[in-house]
């Protein structure tokens, strides 16, 4: 029978990340994507410390002469049982997508890829692998086996809207001054200090520019003391939720096409530890909701405290140079990370690609609890637009 005239189409649902259909999501995991935070846990001012001591709180000057302190050169054993592990992998017919610990097994190396996650989550949150041999393997072996290490670290969250939970750092040519629709990633632009919406990022070198697309971090908690010390004004600013993250575009059904949040959180119990999201690409490109009213334009004290923000961790950071065949591996809690503008070589030499992952640990499993309602979520963060499926693609799209 035909329906009635009356006989509306059925409204699509709202976003949900709980019970993915297996079909699509094949480990029975959904990324969650960006969410606002639960304000009423929220942290005023007030409550945040005046000086933040420990492992955490690392200067440039203690790392910068001593590379043995952060980086790790891989041996040709080490690099044996993730390159066997690899071809298992790829014999088995296995989408990459599929890639699990439990499919990718290193009974030698899991000790040591468990005190490196503790390390990245709980220590001063960064370490730069050295001679992973992507060029002897290629970009295929050389992603199976960088995405089975990552398991050892946390869960592959998807980076963007096509889903890609292997992303690919490089420039295919989109306008970087397009902010409110292009992602920076994607260009040869500078990127500000930031942070990515994941727990962990991993950056592996493929190929490297001509020149620049150098890499700087710093530490979180030395930046927000020096600010508390030099601006208070500016911390705490960055403390309250008034700031607006794009989302652009990048949106699931019932979500608005921004969140609104503060930059600095202290988390919701635990160790209570002060953490930050930030990404200044993201604040800087709402002027199509603000010209017309729809939410505020940036206030004289925001625009100082993004420069404040920006002037300190440039003074405190720590500068690197990847090379063909380094892995950085970053914290997104307490470390920002930037990187200069590049050029690339002239064809037919490769551009610069750097494979990137993005990798959730939920407080269940020894993560930061956050303020967020997808904290316990094993694939919390990350950015998730409808059911579209995770892809695990070897180059840019």
């Amino acid at each position: 029978m035909a329906p009635a005239l009356t006989e509306t189409a059925s409204a699509p649902q709202a976003f949900s990340y709980d019970k993915p259909s297996r079909s699509v999501f094949p480990d029975g995991y959904k990324t969650s994507g960006q969410w606002p935070p639960i304000y009423e846990q929220l942290r005023p001012y007030s409550d945040f410390p005046k000086e933040i001591t420990g492992q955490t709180v690392w200067k440039a000057e203690d790392y910068t002469n001593n590379p043995e302190r952060w980086t790790h050169r891989f041996s040709d054993e080490e690099t044996q049982q993730p390159g066997e592990a690899a071809d298992a992998f790829m014999a088995s017919g296995m989408p990459l997508t599929g890639i699990s610990k439990e499919r990718f097994p290193l009974p030698k190396m899991e000790e040591f890829l468990t005190s490196l996650r503790n390390e990245i989550l709980d220590g001063k949150g960064f370490l730069l692998f050295k001679g992973f041999p992507v060029t002897q393997w290629g970009n295929h072996k050389s992603a199976v086996a960088y995405m089975g290490i990552g398991c050892y670290l946390g869960y592959f969250v998807s980076q963007n809207g096509y889903g890609h939970v292997l992303g690919h750092v490089k420039d295919v040519g989109a306008d970087a001054s397009q902010i409110d629709k292009v992602r920076i990633y994607r260009t040869s632009a500078r990127q500000f200090f930031h942070a990515d919406d994941s727990d962990i990022v991993g950056l592996l070198c493929v190929a490297r520019s001509l020149e620049g697309g150098e890499s700087d971090i710093a530490s979180v908690h030395n930046v927000w003391n020096t600010i508390q010390r030099e601006h208070p004004d500016v911390a705490e600013t960055l403390t309250k939720p008034i700031w607006y993250f794009d989302r652009k575009g990048e949106v699931s059904v019932g979500q608005e096409p921004y969140t609104r949040q503060p930059i600095f959180y202290i988390e919701n119990g635990g160790e209570e530890r002060v953490y930050c999201k930030y990404d200044p690409y993201f604040v800087k490109s709402l002027k199509r909701f603000s010209d017309v009213g729809v939410i505020p334009p940036l206030s004289k004290a925001q625009e100082k405290a993004i420069k404040v923000l920006e002037d300190t961790c440039v003074r405190l950071s720590l500068h690197m140079i990847l090379e063909v065949g380094d892995i950085q591996f970053l914290s997104n809690l307490s470390v920002l990370h930037a990187r200069t503008a590049y050029r690339d070589h002239a064809p037919p030499l490769p551009r610069r690609h750097l494979m990137r992952l993005w990798l959730a640990v939920p407080e269940t499993e020894g993560g930061w609890k956050l303020v967020t309602p997808d904290s316990k979520h094993q694939k919390r963060g990350g950015i998730q637009v409808n059911d579209t499926p995770p892809k695990a693609l070897l180059d840019a799209e």
